[in-house]
C-alpha cells in the first residue's frame, strides 16, 4: 500500500514527462549530434558520414550566416527597445490615470500577442502592397509621392517594416508585465512621493523604475530571445522565403531553415540552431550581469 502511494506522484508526472522527453529533450539532443554529421535524410541515416566540428567551422566562415546574424541583431534591438521605451511609460499611465478604463486598454494592447503571427503577417503585407496597399494609397493622397514605396521589396525598407510588426505584436505584452509589476507597488509609495511634490514623471522616474528593474531585466530578456529567434514576420512580410532582396532582412531562424529544407544540409543547419543557442545565452547572461552591475551601484 505504502508503495502504491509512493508510486502515484510519478504516475501522474508520466504523461509530462514522456511528452517532455520526446518533444522537449530529444530535438535539442539529436540536433547536437545531427552536427556532427554530413547527412542526407533522402538516403537515410546510413548515409550519415561524421566530419567532427567542421559544420561549426563552415558555418563560422560563411558569410551569408554572419549577414543573417547581423540582420537578426538589427531587428531585434530596432523591434525590442522601442517595445520597453513605450510599453514603460504606457504601464504607469495605465496604473495610475486610467481608471476602470485601465482593464480595456489592456485589453487592446494585449490583443495583438494572442493573435496569430501568420495572420499579423499577412495583414500587415496586405496594408503595405506596392500597388493596392492602404498605406501607399494613403500616401499618394496625402503626398501625391510620384513613385510608390516598395515595402515589401526594397532593402532599405523590409527590415523597419518588420521590426514595426514585431513592434506591434509585442508591446502589448510588455504593457501588461509592467501593469502587474505596477500593482505590487504599495500605493502609500507614491502618495508620499506626490506629498513630498514629486509629479507623475518624477513619481515615474524615481519611484516606479527602481522598483521595477527585477521586471525590466525579465521582459527585457524576454524581448532579447524572442528577437533572435525572429521566423515568422519576416519569412511571410519578404514574400519569398530568402529574407527579401540580396537577404536584407533574412533571419538567422530563416537561413538555417534555407539551409536544411532548400540546400538539403542538416549537419550545418543542425550546427547553426546549437550557435544561434550559444550566442541567446550569452547575450542573455550578459543582459543579466549588466542589471546585477547597475544594482550594485
Amino acid at each position: 500500500m505504502n508503495r502504491a502511494r509512493e508510486r502515484a506522484p510519478y504516475l501522474f508526472l508520466a504523461p509530462f514527462l514522456l511528452l517532455f522527453l520526446a518533444f522537449g529533450a530529444f530535438p535539442p539532443l539529436f540536433a547536437a549530434a545531427m552536427s556532427l554529421f554530413v547527412w542526407d535524410p533522402a538516403s537515410g541515416y546510413a548515409s550519415a558520414r561524421f566530419v567532427g566540428l567542421d559544420n561549426y567551422a563552415f558555418a563560422l566562415t560563411d558569410p551569408w550566416f554572419w549577414q543573417s546574424c547581423g540582420n537578426t541583431l538589427w531587428l531585434a534591438l530596432a523591434a525590442g527597445v522601442p517595445q520597453h521605451l513605450v510599453a514603460l511609460p504606457l504601464a504607469f499611465w495605465l496604473h495610475r490615470h486610467a481608471g476602470r478604463a485601465r482593464h480595456w486598454l489592456l485589453g487592446a494592447y494585449f490583443l495583438p500577442f494572442i493573435t496569430a503571427s501568420v495572420a499579423v503577417s499577412l495583414t500587415f503585407a496586405t496594408l503595405f502592397s506596392t500597388e493596392y496597399g492602404v498605406v501607399n494609397q494613403a500616401l499618394r493622397a496625402l503626398v501625391r509621392l510620384p513613385l510608390a514605396p516598395d515595402w515589401l521589396h526594397d532593402p532599405a525598407l523590409i527590415k523597419p517594416l518588420v521590426a514595426l510588426v514585431v513592434f506591434w505584436r509585442f508591446v502589448g505584452w510588455n504593457v501588461l508585465l509592467y501593469v502587474t509589476a505596477l500593482q505590487s507597488i504599495p500605493p502609500t509609495l507614491f502618495e508620499a512621493a506626490a506629498l513630498d511634490g514629486a509629479g507623475s514623471w518624477r513619481q515615474f522616474r524615481h519611484v516606479a523604475l527602481p522598483l521595477l528593474r527585477p521586471t525590466i531585466l525579465f521582459a527585457a530578456t524576454l524581448s532579447l530571445i524572442g528577437g533572435l529567434q525572429l521566423f515568422e514576420e519576416p519569412y511571410i512580410l519578404t514574400q519569398d522565403g530568402r529574407g527579401g532582396s540580396g537577404g536584407a532582412a533574412a533571419t538567422t531562424a530563416i537561413y538555417l531553415y534555407r539551409t536544411a529544407f532548400d540546400f538539403g544540409d542538416f549537419g550545418t543547419a543542425a550546427a547553426m540552431s546549437w550557435l544561434l543557442f550559444l550566442a541567446i545565452a550569452g547575450l542573455s547572461w550578459g543582459a543579466h550581469r549588466l542589471f546585477r552591475r547597475g544594482d550594485a551601484a
